[in-house]
């Protein structure tokens, strides 16, 4: 029997080396020592079993639920387009749970003999080949002889480019040492999808599409048939499940890096969630946040939620403590009552007055404008300035003509009626003036929310082709994808360009440096 004690890096109790022959020479006090550290080591190893199974069950008990609403969906009444739409997420959902599951089952038990995969049919030989060689860097054997060429393994995958369909040919060259009859091969690369038949750019392909360019599976089905290979849509939904589940550590990442600044926005827009059970839409709603629009990174972090409730926003940002540019929506309120600074969004204020002054031409509207209009002026000719210059510009030129405009206001509200449209524009602005004000006295701080507005814009566009299924493996999945989209775009990046590059370097690069492949730091391979 052998035994040992210590610790490890996370602080779990090391057990002690006992040699058998050593049992003997052992004190009473070492002895049960020994077996008291057996029985932590035991005791912690079958808690960690237990978690782990747990989790197992939990994802098999989704993966039943999703395959129940598979089947439930065919016979449900919904639209053509509802009906595919919903069958692709819940496909996708299936290969995500599949993915988590293997991942689990493979750090609790040994690994098994791998079952015998069913032959996959070759691909269509119109489609135009482009070989890829594989061969060691060395083709001299350790004992000095020139190894021979004896053969070759040859795998093939599905290549796209927007429009055409081609096929990298991988040849993997064998090469023999006659003396010492030892064989050689180049290894086999990874990919995000082991022995998966699309290569990177055809899954990033199938990503943008569906995420930036808000095309259903069923619409880029149709597409991929007319470039010459029908591709089914359960085909498309389980790669866009595998990949989502492998590309959320850089999802994390970018999320610790936005939660890292002190200056962010905040923003969220309704979405429809399919409930396959009742047969109609409830309303969720994607978040946004993204750093403040003078912060040194440019990057948005989608987070997709059941509900509007501000606990969401809160389980979001944590332990974060910094500006928050918000509207006025009261689901933010408990979050600023426990020691996040509001910042006001000067664009809403101003939207009060304008929609009065369209309604109705009103003098008081117009008047409020033109102050608005003062404002921005100055914040157009400070926006491209270092901190310390603009807050001295803002204090300088804004600060009168606010200071100026909250006395106007206090005095056109004595005057008009109390629940007047006019009466809400002002108390809109005299309720919350010094979050509307605080970017005076910060120059980091932008002076509204338009920032992220424009992030969330994209999302409004599409949103009629984002018909969730009832889990939220759908939605979170989406957002993830659009956050590193997003922000690709953010930096100037071809979202298509991008994926790719990433989902190629992704398997082989280090978990401590994925920080390299955000977007805002993302360099192309070849540079």
């Amino acid at each position: 029997m052998r035994q040992w004690r210590g610790y490890s890096d996370t602080g779990t109790v090391m057990p002690m080396v006992v040699e058998p022959q050593s049992l003997e020479s052992l004190s009473a006090e070492q002895l049960r020592v020994a077996l008291l550290s057996m029985l932590q080591t035991a005791a912690a190893k079958d808690q960690e079993l237990a978690f782990k199974q747990t989790l197992i069950d939990k994802l098999t008990h989704e993966n039943a639920l999703l395959k129940r609403m598979k089947f439930a969906a065919q016979s449900e009444r919904f639209s053509p387009e509802q009906k595919s739409l919903l069958e692709d997420e819940i496909e996708a959902d299936l290969a995500a749970v599949a993915s988590e599951i293997d991942a689990l089952a493979q750090t609790q038990t040994p690994p098994t003999p791998e079952k015998k995969q069913a032959k996959r049919l070759p691909l269509p030989a119109h489609l135009p080949r482009r070989e890829i060689r594989h061969d060691p860097a060395s083709t001299t054997c350790s004992c000095g002889c020139q190894m021979k060429r004896v053969g070759e393994d040859v795998a093939e995958k599905l290549d796209y480019v927007p429009g055409v369909f081609s096929v990298e040919r991988h040849i993997r060259g064998k090469w023999a040492c006659a003396q010492c009859e030892t064989i050689q091969q180049a290894p086999v690369e990874a990919h995000v999808i082991d022995k998966g038949l699309p290569t990177a750019g055809l899954r990033a392909q199938v990503w943008v599409g569906k995420y930036a360019y808000h095309l259903p599976l069923y619409r880029q089905e149709a597409i991929f048939t007319r470039a010459g290979l029908a591709i089914p849509r359960s085909t498309l939904a389980q790669w866009v499940g595998t990949c989502g589940v492998r590309l959320q550590p850089l999802v994390d990442a970018l999320k610790t890096e936005i939660l890292s600044r002190q200056v962010l926005h905040a923003d969220e827009t309704p979405v429809a969630m399919l409930k396959p059970g009742e047969g109609k839409t409830h309303r969720a709603y994607l978040w946004a946040y993204a750093p403040g629009a003078f912060e040194n990174i440019k990057a948005v972090v989608y987070d997709f939620c059941e509900s509007r409730s501000g606990e969401h926003a809160r389980r979001f940002l944590g332990e974060w403590r910094g500006s928050l540019i918000c509207d006025d929506y009261s689901g933010y309120k408990k979050g600023l009552a426990q020691g996040l600074t509001e910042v006001g969004c000067l664009a809403h204020a101003r939207r009060k007055f304008f929609d009065l002054h369209t309604a109705n031409k009103s003098q008081i509207a117009e008047f409020a404008l033109q102050q608005f209009a003062r404002i921005y002026d100055i914040e157009r000719e400070a926006k491209d300035l270092k901190t310390e210059p603009r807050q001295a510009i803002r204090k300088q030129q804004t600060k009168p003509v606010l200071d100026a405009l909250h006395q106007w206001m206090l005095l056109q509200r004595q005057k008009v009626p109390e629940g007047s449209a006019t009466a809400k524009a002002l108390d809109y602005s005299l309720r919350r003036w010094e979050a509307l004000t605080r970017f005076v006295d910060d120059g980091q701080l932008p002076v509204d929310n338009n920032w992220i507005e424009n992030q969330i814009r994209p999302i409004a566009i599409g949103r009629s082709n984002w018909l969730f299924a009832g889990s939220l493996r759908a939605g979170q999945r989406a957002a993830a994808v659009m956050s590193l989209i997003q922000s690709a775009r953010m930096n100037g990046h071809d979202p298509y360009v991008y994926l790719k590059d990433v989902l190629t370097r992704l398997p082989t690069h280090k978990a401590s440096r994925i920080e390299e492949l955000l977007p805002h730091r993302w360099q192309p391979a070849d540079r």
